[in-house]
């Protein structure tokens, strides 16, 4: 067997890609959402962003606030899904094993922010929080491996 392809023609990159979309759809998304909150409640971090019209300059409003905090979530997370993502089916793995570590990320990725943004009790967060990162480091273990010299 020769080594993966990144092409749409290797089942495992498309579906990577796939998935790896989806949350980075997500995490700019999270961007205009935050947006959502501060324009109509004049709420912005930057004197230019306001000009003359003289809104609040806070930047503790309690919904913008947790908009920035999962936006950041995504941040950390999804970037480094996305280069371990890419590394990992270079190194070949099972369609199912590999299709299994994406769809779990992405899934609770967007499950994390729903529990997050509609402040849903922990441990909600925190387990959909660990499922992502867990699954980084699967695949991170893997590459490493794969990579051992």
């Amino acid at each position: 067997m020769g080594a993966p392809t990144l092409s749409f023609e290797n089942e495992v990159f498309a579906k990577f890609a796939f998935y790896a979309g989806i949350v980075l759809l997500k995490t700019m998304i999270m961007s205009v959402w935050t947006a959502r909150y501060r324009i109509p409640r004049k709420v912005f971090i930057s004197p230019e962003d306001y000009g003359s019209k003289g809104p609040k300059t806070l930047t503790t409003d309690p919904d913008i606030e947790r908009a920035r905090r999962c936006h950041l979530n995504d941040l950390e997370n999804v970037l480094p899904f996305v280069l371990i993502g890419f590394f990992y089916v270079l190194t070949g793995p099972d369609v199912g094993s590999a299709t299994l570590h994406f769809r779990l990320f992405a899934g609770f990725r967007l499950l994390h922010t729903i529990v997050y943004m509609f402040v849903v009790p922990q441990p909600s967060r925190a387990i959909a929080f660990f499922v992502g990162f867990f699954v980084n480091i699967s695949m991170a273990i893997s590459v490493i491996r794969a990579g051992m010299f």
